[in-house]
């Protein structure tokens, strides 16, 4: 037999509350955003009353030596001696309604758990008005376990309350008396908690509670960074988490905020950005370890090296989240093309790249002007190349090791550069790119990155004088979108001639930007009957321009299909690079 990995402990609720209370078991601060309904609050309680199973609590052992040290005036006495990693949500509930605590709403706003107990009916509700004005219930059942709430004295006023209402038989008097003293029981509610050994590490952790958590999501390292974050830097997670919940919508009396028109990250995606900054790395199985304090030779754990590391994160963090650092970052992206996150198809890709112009900024003093421009040609090729694709953890683990070698300003440039240069070679450009572009994909790197190069370009959609990066700018979105791809060979038009398949009809070879005016009125007729029509508000030099840029032969119209987005295919490429050698020119 195996070496079991775990042992089994069983608690009552109210020590569970108690461990809580006093820092034993790490419960994640009772300010972070609570994401169970209430209705789901209510049902646990409910199930407790009826004497149901409320499932399994899983905890590790933390491994600290100094695990039962005092910590100064704080309300938590000790250093959590277990930190929580199936249960959070169960015993936030139960911690808030029995010690009637606030937790956070989605928007960080302060809100009570109430729920309320019918005695006569023996049942649970959510708190409504209904319910307050409603003497039959009890409102908030957090008063039962108050402090100063004396039991015999509650049933009482109870009682008293409802007899105003209409006459009580002795018998409805013994049931309110015997029910209340049920539910005020509920701290005797037995609980089952399987503690795992500190020498397990969190791989197999993250294995055991899927398996015994068949709709859990799978645990993955940031899950277990942001943990630790929770015991040891409280802080710094909740200013994590606020600054990822700011980013998702303006400040409402227009103050500085982290809203973009990029990205709404979630922590564990900034966690990464101030991972690579600190520790210059990817992977975070190995800087999890570092975090806890653990000597990765002897595998002990050590307090001063645990707060060594925290103090690398807490000071990348803090660069990370620089609201003027952040807002520069996206200058990058605009000048590499994309207007907004509507033409990105890599959100890691973005991040990435923010945690390399950190580096750049913060470690080698590149100068503001160079390090957007470097990266701009990064951030390019790294989303036309879909570089972090895959496996984006080793590939940008990768990128890291080769920056090892550079210590000025100029080899950060030339070795980002190196890289650039080795991935989009002329193979690249007449091979690789034309093949890549034969898709049907909605969000195909190679389309945005044409879309990108024609805002490089400074180039209108088709037939239109209206430049691309006018329409696809955010800050100019009506209800209806100004912007919309049409089908030069209209769907219905293709079907008509027997092209039936939907990966032919949607290839990206057969797409353009047009005004979406224009695309109601091209409607599903041939080529050959809208476009010459439309040609007629151009002169020839302008159509000619118009050619180069959205990659049409000449005549286009009266070509075969197949030919057609055969041919424009290669086109659309060297528009591509056309782009990308401006972006390098600096022009």
């Amino acid at each position: 037999m195996a070496d079991v990995l775990f042992k089994k402990v069983d608690y009552t609720l109210k020590k569970l509350i108690e461990d809580i209370s006093m820092g034993e078991i790490g419960l994640p601060d009772i300010q972070r955003p609570f994401v169970w309904p209430m209705a789901k609050v209510r049902d646990l309680f409910d199930s407790m009353y009826r004497g149901f199973p409320i499932g399994y609590l899983l905890f590790w052992e933390n491994g600290y030596p100094d695990a039962h040290r005092t910590i100064g005036a704080s309300q938590k006495q000790r250093a959590p001696r277990l930190l929580i990693v199936d249960g959070q949500q169960r015993l936030t509930s139960l911690y808030a309604v029995m010690k009637a605590a606030p937790v956070a709403t989605k928007d960080f706003k302060k809100q009570g758990i109430r729920i309320a107990f019918h005695p006569l009916g023996e049942k649970f509700e959510v708190f409504n008005a209904a319910i307050e004005k409603d003497p039959e219930w009890i409102p908030d059942i957090s008063k039962l376990w108050l402090p100063d709430t004396r039991p015999h004295a509650f049933k009482k006023g109870f009682l008293e309350r409802l007899a105003v209402r209409r006459p009580l038989t002795s018998e409805e008097e013994d049931k309110i008396h015997e029910k209340i003293d049920r539910l005020l029981k509920l701290d005797e509610f037995p609980l089952t908690a399987l503690e795992i050994s500190s020498s397990v590490d969190e791989d197999k952790v993250s294995e055991i509670f899927v398996r015994i958590n068949s709709q859990g999501t799978p645990l993955n390292q940031a899950n277990f960074i942001l943990t630790l974050m929770s015991v040891f830097w409280d802080d710094g997670r909740k200013e994590l988490e606020h600054f990822c919940e700011r980013s998702k919508r303006p400040s409402a009396d227009g103050a500085p905020s982290p809203f973009n028109h990029y990205l709404r990250p979630n922590p564990d995606q900034l966690l990464r950005v101030s991972v690579a900054l600190g520790f210059r790395r990817a992977r975070l199985e190995h800087v999890y370890s570092l975090l806890r304090g653990k000597d990765l030779e002897t595998r002990q754990f050590s307090k001063e090296r645990r707060e060594k590391q925290f103090a690398l994160l807490r000071e990348a963090q803090t660069y990370t989240l620089d609201l003027q650092n952040w807002h520069e970052f996206f200058k990058v992206l605009k000048r590499a093309g994309y207007p907004s996150d509507q033409i990105i198809s890599s959100q890691i890709a973005v991040l990435y790249t923010y945690a390399l112009w950190l580096i750049g900024k913060r470690d080698f003093k590149v100068d503001l002007y160079a390090l957007r421009e470097i990266m701009a040609r990064w951030f390019f090729m790294a989303t036309l190349t879909a570089r972090y694709t895959g496996s984006p953890e080793t590939r940008f683990e990768q990128d890291m090791v080769v920056l090892r070698g550079a210590s000025t300003a100029a080899d950060f440039i030339g070795i980002l550069d190196e890289q650039i240069n080795a991935v989009l070679t002329r193979d690249y450009w007449e091979v690789t790119l034309p093949k890549e572009l034969e898709t049907a994909a909605a969000r195909s790197t190679g389309q945005f990155a044409y879309y990108a190069a024609l805002c490089l370009l400074g180039a209108p959609v088709l037939y239109s004088r209206m430049k691309a990066s006018e329409l696809l700018d955010p800050s100019s979105k009506a209800k209806k979108s100004a912007l919309e791809r049409h089908h030069l060979f209209p769907r219905k038009y293709l079907q008509r001639i027997g092209v039936k398949e939907k990966r032919l009809i949607n290839q990206v070879a057969n797409y353009a930007l047009v005004e979406w005016s224009d695309n109601i009125k091209i409607s599903d007729k041939a080529p050959n009957t809208y476009v010459p029509g439309m040609e007629q508000r151009f002169n020839a030099s302008e159509l000619q321009q118009m050619y180069t840029w959205h990659g049409l032969p000449e005549r286009w119209y009266e070509l075969d299909y197949p030919t057609f987005i055969g041919e424009r295919r290669k086109r659309i490429a060297l528009v591509i690079k056309a782009a990308f050698e401006k972006l390098r020119e600096g022009a």
